[in-house]
């Protein structure tokens, strides 16, 4: 939610002139720019391990369902400490809490790659949830604040490509990295990026005033405003689903046959979330709904065709794309959604989402954990479809509020 500091002063005081973006001011780049590759560090970090779990399990000394609760302990670290630091660091100038959570990432991940034993790694993975947490409840609202109301949209649509570049090009190059050389240089060269991040976000992306400090999070009231609760299950089910797959497509791709070819496949998948979120970017002031709809049906289509013909290579790869084209957009779509459904209480319901978010995430890895220890990998794209059904209704049903169609959205 934009805020804008009061002006003090007497009579004869110079004005202040107005620097509010307008609908006619051209969109600060190198600003969200630099907010896109934070959330490139953030969504790499959380979802690198996906590709590295062979590596890291025989390097670790342990299982790869062990080691896929690297995905876990991040995603708790988030969920155990995003409210409560977001309400302690409330007051802080913007500029000065988003160094502190990329220099999270920078320590973590340093951590990590120079890690030789599982529980260190798990400590590093908390603390790398703890600095997501700070971020993710950040990032969207800054871009809000740095564009005018009109291209709020669009903001949020250029910071949040930093998800599926991570997808395309971060996990993919991890993983042939590990490959090459070892999952540890996956991690150094994200501590790389993060010092560059440091210093652009000091040169270049605007500082602007925390909030006044008010308390708590106001969760059970933000939850009884009218849309916000149907957008956070659809979230909290849709990205269950996607983690109980996603966190052990390595794995997965490995029985059936095609564990040399995992680089490959998360590249089509990336590549095909790419053009998802350049189609979100371009329609969701207008259809958010239709595009929800549309987003899910693509990955319910993806994992029924992995489902049935995984052992055609091919057709692996074109579920794959299936897959891409439909999750790609899915965090833009619904952050906005909770933005709008939110109002006054917006940025309540991101925070909330956040946390949400990483329980689904976390969710999905212990799911994911269990099932394959009990009785493998081949139910996982089932598991999915079936969760998808849920998630479809419920943004079918919430017409009025959630996810409006397109009059009901102008007329609010």
């Amino acid at each position: 939610m934009r805020s804008t500091e009061p002006s003090v002063g007497t009579a004869t005081a110079p004005p202040v002139p107005d620097t509010t973006p307008t609908a006619n001011t051209k969109l600060p780049m190198a600003s969200l720019l630099a907010l896109a590759v934070a959330v490139f560090i953030t969504s790499l970090t959380e979802t690198l391990p996906a590709g590295l779990l062979p590596a890291m399990s025989a390097s670790l000394h342990t299982s790869q369902s062990a080691a896929g609760q690297t995905v876990t302990i991040y995603a708790l670290g988030t969920v155990l400490t995003t409210i409560p630091l977001s309400s302690a660091t409330a007051g802080w100038r913007r500029r000065r809490l988003l160094l502190t959570a990329m220099a999270g990432f920078a320590v973590a991940n340093t951590v990590t790659a120079l890690s030789t034993n599982y529980p260190a790694t798990l400590v590093a993975r908390f603390v790398a949830g703890i600095a997501a947490g700070l971020a993710w409840a950040l990032l969207a609202g800054y871009a809000r604040r740095m564009v005018a109301p009109q291209q709020e949209g669009r903001a949020i649509a250029i910071a949040m490509a930093g998800i599926p570049v991570a997808l395309s090009l971060g996990v993919p190059a991890g993983t042939f990295l590990g490959q090459v050389a070892s999952w540890q240089w996956a991690f150094g060269a994200m501590t790389l990026l993060t010092v560059v991040l440091l210093v652009w976000i000091a040169a270049v992306v605007p500082d602007y005033p925390g909030q006044q400090a008010g308390g708590k999070i106001p969760v059970r009231r933000t939850l009884l405003v009218p849309g916000v609760a149907p957008v956070l299950f659809v979230m909290l089910v849709f990205v269950l689903a996607h983690t109980i797959l996603y966190a052990y497509v390595a794995t997965f791709l490995q029985h059936i046959g095609m564990g040399g070819q995992t680089d490959a496949a998360l590249l089509v998948f990336g590549v095909a979330c790419l053009v998802s979120i350049w189609v979100v970017g371009a329609f969701i002031a207008a259809h958010l709904r239709t595009l929800t709809v549309a987003c899910t049906l693509l990955v319910g289509a993806a994992v029924a065709l992995l489902g049935a013909f995984s052992g055609t290579h091919a057709l692996v790869y074109v579920a794959a794309a299936l897959w891409g084209l439909g999750w790609g957009g899915v965090p833009t779509l619904l952050q906005t959604a909770a933005g709008q459904a939110g109002g006054e209480a917006a940025d309540a319901a991101q925070a909330i989402l956040v946390v949400l978010w990483n329980v689904a995430m976390a969710g999905g890895g212990i799911a994911g954990g269990i099932v394959l220890g009990a009785v493998g990998v081949s139910p996982f794209p089932w598991i999915v479809l079936v969760l998808l059904v849920p998630v479809l209704m419920v943004v079918l049903a919430a017409r009025a509020h959630g996810f409006p169609g397109r009059r009901a959205a102008e007329a609010s």
